[in-house]
This record gives C-alpha cells, structure tokens and sequence, in this order.
C-alpha cells in the first residue's frame, strides 16, 4: 500500500469504520429519580464480588417521561435532543446522538470526521436480569443519547491482529477531554470517561448514575460505596480487576516500539484484583437503588467501559466479537461465558477442533483449540483467526 493511502485508512480506521447500529441511550433528571431497591440477592462483595444469576432489578419509574433540548456549546445551531418513555415493561429512549457538552474539535489532525446527528432508538427492559454473559459492541448509552464504544477499528499496521486500544500513549486517536471522538458517520461516541457529561451533572465526588446498559442494568461513572452494600461507607474511586499481563503475548511487537498497554491482548481479567468484576459490575446499593442492584461502572483504568453484559439482551442487539468503534458486522449471541472448559462442550463455531474456556478482554469464555492455524475457524468479523499457544485467536 503506498504511504499516502495508507495514512488515509490508519487516520479513518482511528475513528471508527461506519457503523449501521441504531441503538441508543436515554436521559433524564440524573440522580434525581428514585427506584425501588433491587429484587435480587447476588453476591455483592466488596472487591471484584460476582453476581448470582437470576439476581434481578426493577427500574420502573427511573428516566422515564423525560425530555430534553440542548444547544450543543461549540457547534452553531445544532441542537442535542433526547427524550424516552416507559410501559409496564420496557424503557425507550430516542435522541439524536449529539453531546449535550461541549465536545473537542472535530475534525482534528488525528480524527477527520465531523459530528452530525443521528436516528436514535434504544429499548430495554424495567426489569433486568443476571443470565448469560455477552460480548458487546455497544455495551449503553449514557444519559443524553450518546453511545458507549469502548474498542476501535485500529489495529497494528492495519493487520487486524493486535488490536490497539483508544486510550494508549502509542497512537493519538483524536479523543477530546470527554475520551470521544467521531465516526465517519459522524456519530460521536464514548471511549472512556464522559468527564463533560460528568462536569454537566455537577455531582462532584458522589456514587453518579449516567444511563443504561444494552441489558437494562443502569451505569454509573468512577464512584462507588467502598462497601457494596452499605450506603454509609465511604464513597471510593472504582478499581476493575484487569491488570497488564506479567508476560507479553507470543509475537507482540516489540514494548520499545509499541508501549504494553496499546493492545487489548495486553490486558488479563484477575478475579478479585478490584472492586469490580469482568464486566466492569457489581451487585451493591446506589442511591437510586438503596436495596441493591446488580450495576456496571465507568472507570479511570482499562477496560474504561465495559466490554460484556451480564444480563439478557433483546435479540439482535449488538453482541458478538466486534472490535468496537467500527459498527462491524454484529449480529450472534457472541461467545459463551465459562468457568471451565466443561462449561464449552459444543459451544465453539462449526469446525473447530475443540473447544476450551480461556481469558479474553470480555472475560473468561469458550475458544476454540488448535495445533495450527489451519484448524482455526474465521472470526466474528470474518478475519482469519490464527494458532496462538493452542488456542485460535482474532
């Protein structure tokens, strides 16, 4: 490829690939709603506790019959809109996918999109419930609209295998302060921390709810209760329990070249290292849920946003293996959560050689086995995957 068109497609591939998802979030007076406790029990725990399946919430009567209309600072005339309402069962939420804060200029040197509204729906239960793990693309939207989408398109010289993080001193990506950037649609979209949304609520250092999960589980941003259960225990900074691996991936590029923490491969999921589980979860109380919910927190470290749910998702939601930040191909129920490898029987796509529990960036799930890369089946997004110490990886 010459170098030309070459910085072209790393440049777009930076912001995201065009994404053909709709999906969308909700708003609604933040922290200012109340909702009766969760109606599950769910281990709870103070550090990286789990979360019993079946353990369940009621949202009813939080961001409902809400709407709102908001000049965006920065961008002339156009206008953040929002609004949702709610059933006996379900939340929906429209919007137009435009920040209500400030967002960083666009395009910049590093991200040659420019925002533009969007067609917004989203649709989630009242009443989530702990099942079965998925990989999402799209894990929520946050209050005002706008999606998350932790994970790029952006990959180790454009050879889709080592997979490099949004947030990473490797390569500027064009995030503004909010950690978002825009897509060559021109949807502006989360990678980490919303700090404008954040700043726009004015909470300061207090437990902030910030919208819903594609699961209907609600989201709050870097505060927690340093006992999950008990709302008079101190309000801490939130830790996930991912860690850099203590030894490089087989094949990285070199950490002189590429700093460790740049790929997603460079992170590992130890249960218990922190306050929060593989998906960025916990099971504890929140003051819009003073009896307990199962919920999933924004963090300051990697993942930054969760890359799986723990609850049921409606069909055709955004599961599956994509990379995130390119809309991809979507579609499947994604890999299968496990513990252990009795967990994966049959659970591999057609044509694998066998199948195993191992450690990904979503956590443990099911993959495929191999002795070499001719016994790897294709991967989510239709890339060849490959043999990597008997296991087929993207």
């Amino acid at each position: 490829m010459r170098p030309l068109l070459a910085s072209l497609v790393l440049l777009l591939a930076a912001c995201g690939a065009p994404s053909s998802s709709t999906d969308g979030g909700a708003t609604a007076d933040a922290g200012n709603s109340r909702a009766d406790g969760g109606t599950g029990g769910g281990a709870g725990g103070g550090t990286g506790g789990g979360v019993d399946a079946g353990t369940g919430s009621n949202t009813a009567g939080l961001a409902c019959n809400h709407s709102a209309s908001v000049a965006v600072p920065g961008l002339g005339n156009l206008t953040s809109t929002v609004s949702f309402s709610c059933t006996a069962t379900t939340r929906t939420m429209t919007s137009n996918g435009l920040p209500d804060h400030a967002p960083g200029t666009f395009p910049n040197p590093d991200c040659p999109n420019t925002i533009s509204a969007q067609s917004v729906t989203q649709a989630t239960t009242l009443t989530p419930v702990v099942d079965v793990q998925s990989q999402v693309k799209e894990p929520g939207h946050l209050l005002n609209g706008v999606k998350l989408d932790p994970a790029t398109a952006e990959s180790y010289q454009n050879a889709g295998t080592w997979r490099i993080e949004a947030i990473q001193a490797y390569r500027d990506l064009g995030l503004d302060d909010s950690n978002a950037h825009v897509q060559p649609s021109g949807a502006y979209h989360y990678h980490g921390m919303p700090e404008g949304f954040l700043a726009k609520l004015g909470k300061g250092e207090a437990m902030t709810f910030v919208g819903f999960a594609v699961d209907g589980f609600p989201l709050y941003a870097r505060y927690g209760h340093s006992d999950a259960m008990d709302a008079g225990s101190a309000v801490v900074t939130m830790t996930p329990s991912y860690r850099l691996k203590a030894n490089a991936d087989p094949g990285r590029p070199s950490a002189t070249e590429v700093p460790l923490g740049t790929f997603t491969q460079d992170w590992e999921y130890v249960a218990g290292l922190g306050h929060l589980d593989e998906c960025n979860g916990r099971f504890g109380v929140t003051p819009e849920f003073p009896g307990g919910t199962y919920h999933y927190v924004i963090t300051e470290a990697y993942p930054f946003i969760q890359r799986c749910v723990k609850g049921k998702v409606a069909a055709g939601t955004n599961t599956g293996g994509g990379t995130g930040g390119t809309g991809g191909t979507g579609g499947g129920t994604g890999p299968k959560a496990c513990t252990t490898a009795a967990d994966c029987t049959g659970a591999c796509p057609a044509g694998s050689t066998g199948c195993t529990c191992g450690n990904s960036p979503q956590g443990m799930i099911c993959i495929p086995t191999c002795t070499t890369s001719a016994d790897c089946p294709t991967g989510p997004q239709g890339q060849q995957m490959t043999c990597n110490q008997g296991t087929c990886r993207p």
